[in-house]
């Protein structure tokens, strides 16, 4: 116990005295701590850290933040760990999630229309060409087809094109007869494959490496990049550089928070996401490269493709999903494969092959 006589009565000039540097002390602390970002913008997508979206995810959160001045602070959540693209998408519907970038294979069960850009040998072989078509009326049409899906997206990113892989041999396109290939969730998708006499499987991206490894599918299509980050080539024995599809994703937001932002924010954030779209291809590239020589050196049997063969497997493909797609996307599919036909030939200067 205290002793009474050892307690002494605080003067009005101590009280002071210390409430001065209590004051002083909590200003200086709010004055030196971080500033903290007024909002925050949650980013989810299925890829793995080390790939080119995420990478470019990070340069434009870095970006958005400095032209920002600190008020809007980007989080990126990689690799499925908000949940799988169909509940992210969802979940940027719902509003409980600001913004996913989403391989447009994944949606289209919200937006028909977007499954366009599953039909194989679509894209001109160009990248700068095929960008060109992206910024140009077919992206801005594709986009604004989502209107009336409870999102808004603001852009299209590349996100490379696809390779096949299988633990069977893929000698030629009788070979692949009778094989099991996990696709993303597009019936485009699924039909494309069964007129090469595949069966296309649907399964979640983070479901695939253990569906290659038990033998639940025999093989994948994937970008080169993709493949090597997700080690996917540990469990597949063959690999043909086949470049037959286009992954392209869609940025897309919650519309109640995009309104909510300023007009100037939302052209900042539109602007950002166009702006980095020459380091996304440049790291793709380099990348690409990268992970062939890996996956080279892991000893999978890797051949590539030829013209004729592409060709081949274009005459057989195409047709079939193109007429799957119509047949989800009905006029207006049809009014924007025609947009995107016009704006294949103005600007590579030839006709469409797949007229």
């Amino acid at each position: 116990m205290l002793n009474k006589s050892s307690v002494h009565p605080v003067s009005s000039c101590t009280r002071l005295a210390v409430c001065a540097i209590v004051l002083a002390s909590s200003l200086w602390s709010l004055s030196s701590a971080p500033a903290m970002a007024s909002t925050v913008i949650k980013v989810g997508h299925v890829e793995a850290p080390a790939s080119s979206l995420h990478v470019t995810l990070e340069r434009v959160a870095e970006m958005v933040a400095e032209r920002s001045g600190g008020e809007l602070d980007m989080q990126i959540f990689p690799q499925s760990q908000l949940g799988g693209q169909r509940e992210m998408t969802e979940a940027v519907q719902l509003g409980t999630l600001e913004l996913t970038v989403a391989p447009t294979a994944f949606l289209g069960g919200f937006n028909p229309v977007a499954s366009i850009t599953d039909l194989p040998f679509l894209f001109p072989a160009d990248p700068q060409q095929s960008q060109k078509i992206r910024e140009g009326q077919f992206g801005k049409d594709l986009c604004e087809s989502f209107n009336s899906s409870g999102v808004v997206c603001i852009g299209i990113w590349p996100n490379g094109r696809k390779n096949f892989t299988s633990n069977l041999p893929l000698t030629d396109l009788e070979a692949f007869s009778g094989q099991r290939f996990r696709v993303m969730e597009s019936s485009v998708l699924v039909d494309q494959m069964r007129a090469i006499e595949v069966t296309g499987v649907p399964l979640p991206f983070g479901e695939l490496y253990t569906a290659l490894q038990t033998g639940v599918v025999d093989g994948e299509e994937n970008p080169l990049d993709t493949i090597y980050n997700m080690n996917f080539f540990e469990v597949q024995d063959y690999l043909v550089i086949s470049e037959h599809g286009a992954i392209e994703d869609v940025i897309l937001f919650n519309p109640a928070f995009w309104s909510g932002l300023t007009e100037d924010d939302r052209t900042m954030i539109t602007e950002v996401f166009a702006e980095v779209v020459p380091e996304m291809l440049a790291h793709k590239t380099a990348a690409a490269a990268r992970s062939l020589d890996k996956i080279r050196e892991a000893g999978v049997d890797i051949r590539e493709m030829s013209a004729e063969e592409r060709n081949e497997f274009r005459s057989v493909m195409y047709p079939a999903a193109r007429q799957a797609y119509l047949d989800k996307a009905g006029d207006a599919g049809a009014e924007l494969l025609k947009v995107y036909e016009a704006e294949y030939d103005r600007v590579t200067g030839q006709t469409n092959l797949n007229k």
